[in-house]
C-alpha cells in the first residue's frame, strides 16, 4: 500500500490533497502533520513512500525541515507543496534536496503527475522551475539580492513582502520579535534596501509572491 506523508498546518489543505490523491491512486495510508516536529516524529514512527510538505509551517519551515532531512541522510523523497509561486524558493528546496516543488496553485492534475514522478525516483521540476535553473546555469555569476540571504532571512523577507508585521512573523516562526526585528535589519543590508515596501516592491517584481 502507497504510504504517504502530509505535512501541511492548514487540516482544509492536507483534506483536499487526500481526496485528490485517493482518488487517482485508491486505497492509500495517510499520515498527517502540522509542523516540521510532528513531520520528524512520524518519519521515526513509519516508512514512507513520499512527504509532502508545506513551505510555511509553525516554528521550523519547510526549508529547515529538508536541511534536517539531508543532514540526517534520510532516504524519503520529498514534495515541497506551497502557496509560494515556483520562482527562487524552489532552487532553495531542491539545492537542500527536495525530489520537486509545486504550487498550491497547480491543477489537480499536476499534483497527480508530480507524485508520479516522484514515485518513479525522478526529480519532478516544473517549466518555471527548468527555466529559473537554465539562467542560473547560463549567468552564474549574475546573482540577485536575495540569493544573498540565508534560508531563514529568505523566509522572513517572503512573510514581510505578504504583509505581515513583526509581531505576526514571530509569532508564525514561533521566534521573538527582537530575532524578527534582527532578520529584517540583515535582509535590509545584504539587498541594500531601506525599509518594508522597497522589500515588497522586490518580491513583487521578482514573482517571489
Amino acid at each position: 500500500m502507497l504510504k504517504i506523508l502530509l505535512a501541511d498546518d492548514h487540516p482544509a489543505i492536507r483534506k483536499g490533497v487526500k481526496l485528490i490523491l485517493s482518488a487517482e491512486f485508491g486505497e492509500v495510508d495517510f499520515g498527517e502533520a502540522s509542523d516540521a516536529n510532528e513531520v520528524f516524529k512520524k518519519i521515526k514512527e513509519h516508512d514512507w513512500d513520499i512527504l509532502i510538505m508545506d513551505m510555511n509551517m509553525p516554528g521550523r519551515d519547510g526549508l529547515e525541515a529538508l536541511k534536517q532531512l539531508k543532514e540526517e541522510k534520510s532516504p524519503l523523497k520529498t514534495l515541497i507543496f506551497s502557496m509560494h509561486q515556483e520562482g527562487p524558493i524552489a532552487l532553495r528546496a531542491l539545492r537542500l534536496g527536495a525530489y520537486g516543488y509545486l504550487s498550491k496553485d497547480a491543477a489537480d492534475g499536476e499534483l497527480v503527475k508530480a507524485v508520479r514522478v516522484i514515485l518513479s525516483g525522478k526529480k519532478f521540476i516544473t517549466p518555471q522551475v527548468a527555466e529559473l535553473m537554465a539562467n542560473q546555469l547560463e549567468n552564474p555569476n549574475d546573482k540577485s539580492p536575495n540569493e544573498l540571504l540565508s534560508d531563514r532571512e529568505y523566509q522572513t523577507l517572503l512573510h514581510f513582502a505578504s504583509g505581515k508585521t513583526v509581531s505576526e512573523i514571530a509569532d508564525e516562526l514561533c521566534l521573538s520579535v527582537s530575532t524578527i526585528s534582527t532578520y529584517r535589519t540583515r535582509i535590509l543590508e545584504k539587498m541594500g534596501m531601506k525599509n518594508n515596501a522597497e522589500l515588497v516592491n522586490y518580491a513583487i517584481r521578482n514573482n517571489l509572491v
